[in-house]
């Protein structure tokens, strides 16, 4: 039931913020310059047991790359559903990517989990290059990626 009320508050804070608490927030993720095509970058959100709850964005339009996203790919079974009207281009390498959405207010402080898995063709992927608690601390202070990310900030 917790995880229903949770990808609940998730889905409705994205779609329809009106009617639930949420908050507006801005996602910056800065590549390093890794010498490579755009990068393939999934966001999305587990909850305290590591449960799936909902994706934020997808950074890379080519369904056939995103099971290389192999962290978001398990955990949604590759369902472009989870992603629909949530994608962008892929991100080039030394660039940064900037995405603006509402965020239910329920997912801070309360366990959540923020996950971006990164992929660049013919390199390695890199599942859970990012994993940072949803926390009203931990807005607007940089996180370092394993490999591809330089950094990644939540305002």
């Amino acid at each position: 039931m917790k995880s229903l009320l949770a990808t609940l508050a998730l889905s409705t804070a994205l779609t329809l913020p009106g009617l639930a608490m949420a908050r507006p927030v801005t996602l910056t993720t800065t590549m390093n310059s890794y010498g490579g095509d755009g990068a393939y970058l999934a966001l999305y959100v587990t909850d305290t047991s590591g449960a799936y709850v909902g994706s934020l964005w997808m950074a890379g339009g080519k369904s056939k790359y995103y099971q290389h996203l192999s962290g978001w790919y398990a955990a949604t079974g590759g369902d472009p559903a989870q992603i629909n009207g949530i994608t962008g281009a892929s991100v080039g390498a030394g660039r940064t990517l900037k995405v603006s959405l509402d965020l239910a207010d329920a997912l801070f402080d309360a366990g959540y989990t923020l996950h971006i898995d990164a992929a660049v063709e013919d390199m390695r992927e890199s599942p859970d290059e990012i994993a940072v608690p949803l926390t009203a601390d931990g807005a607007g202070k940089p996180v370092q990626g394993r490999r591809y990310i330089s950094s990644f900030t939540y305002e």
